[in-house]
């Protein structure tokens, strides 16, 4: 068993506190990781507001890297020593899903079977099955994807949750390629890589949305050819004029509104796509669209889990053109802080203030 400290959050909408947790060590199928890094993420922020569910206390924290400690007897994919990004899909390889060759579908992904708890015994909710905000982790084996160690843990961490979200959005989901044109509403952390990504895929125009300059000027930085504030102009509008009067190819929707989701519908050509990567709240409903228009656009309208990446696949790939000079992780790291920064960083983060605060251990 290991005490170490950690950041907890115990009831809807409080602050959050640094409390001594126990962690124990790794059984079968698990891993005991000493955590590097770890990004603030909005998913963090929802545990805390109540919005994932009421499952409190949470052990916060799940975009992150770090080193292995240690094992389970039956462990192969990892050994001590190993560098490693954490992901929340530890793909399970038999479900329906796995069986039909789309592992980043997997219905079945798993958590460390073991619980970590409060010092006074009580069962811990780690976010997204991880809670990383602390200096060590229990994790499935699975949830382990071994990289470049010589790679920035603040900077490589991020693809654990936010940035493989949108790199893959564009990528994987999107299917951007060569020459395509993107329109990608939302620029924070998510969209912001999904701007990225897009560039990295080759496409020829790539437009930001958004109701904040700064931004805009950020996704500029990332590789966006053109910018719309959507405050002062109509999105659809402008990104039609942007692409000859059709709309683009692909449109990423990283707000998760219906009523951006709904300018994302209209603002791609026809036949082009849409994809959602904004997580909406559960009270949301489509927006009101006619089915005729559905049929007469054509195209597809997609959800993208997680970037659909597959972790064994993607980070030790898009690691290596990070380390290349090719994929720039270090522009998402907005600000590096403590464990006891991590309620001021939700401040930040809810004010647009930051791509990303990143907690180093």
């Amino acid at each position: 068993m290991h005490q170490v400290q950690a950041v907890v959050a115990h009831a809807k909408g409080e602050p959050v506190g640094i409390e001594t947790i126990n962690v124990p060590d790794p059984g079968p199928g698990e891993a005991l990781v000493a955590v590097q890094a770890c990004g603030v993420c909005h998913t963090d922020l929802h545990y805390r507001e109540g919005g994932i569910n009421d499952d409190f206390p949470f052990l916060l924290g799940h975009e992150a890297a770090g080193v292995v400690e240690a094992v389970g007897d039956d462990v192969t994919s990892v050994a001590p020593g190993d560098f490693v990004i954490l992901n929340w899909r530890a793909v399970c390889g038999n479900c329906r899903a796995c069986n039909r060759g789309e592992p980043w579908y997997c219905f079945a992904t798993h958590n460390a079977t073991q619980k970590m708890t409060l010092a006074d015994g009580t069962e811990l909710s780690p976010a997204l099955g991880i809670g990383a905000f602390a200096e060590k982790t229990l994790v499935a084996a699975g949830q382990c994807t071994k990289v470049d160690a010589s790679a920035r843990p603040a900077a490589v961490g991020l693809l654990g949750c936010g940035v493989m979200a949108g790199l893959g959005a564009a990528i994987n989901t999107g299917n951007v390629s060569r020459g395509k044109t993107v329109a990608v509403i939302g620029c924070g952390g998510v969209g912001s890589a999904a701007i990225a990504g897009s560039v990295l895929a080759g496409a020829d125009t790539v437009i930001a949305v958004d109701v904040d300059d700064r931004k805009l000027e950020g996704a500029r930085r990332m590789g966006a050819t053109h910018t719309i504030n959507s405050a002062n102009a109509d999105p659809v509008t402008g990104i039609q004029e942007l692409t000859g009067g059709n709309g683009a190819d692909v449109v990423i929707d990283a707000v998760g509104r219906p009523e951006t989701w709904k300018q994302a519908f209209y603002a791609r050509d026809l036949a082009g796509t849409v994809v959602l990567v904004g997580v909406p709240t559960p009270e949301m409903m489509l927006p009101d669209i006619p089915l005729i228009d559905v049929f007469g656009r054509g195209g597809a309208l997609k959800s993208s889990w997680y970037g659909d990446c597959l972790p064994s696949r993607d980070f030790p790939m898009l690691v290596s053109l990070y380390r290349q000079g090719r994929l720039d992780l270090d522009a998402f790291v907005s600000e590096e802080i403590g464990l006891d920064d991590v309620e001021a960083a939700f401040d930040k983060m809810h004010h647009g203030d930051v791509l990303r605060s990143v907690v180093i251990l």
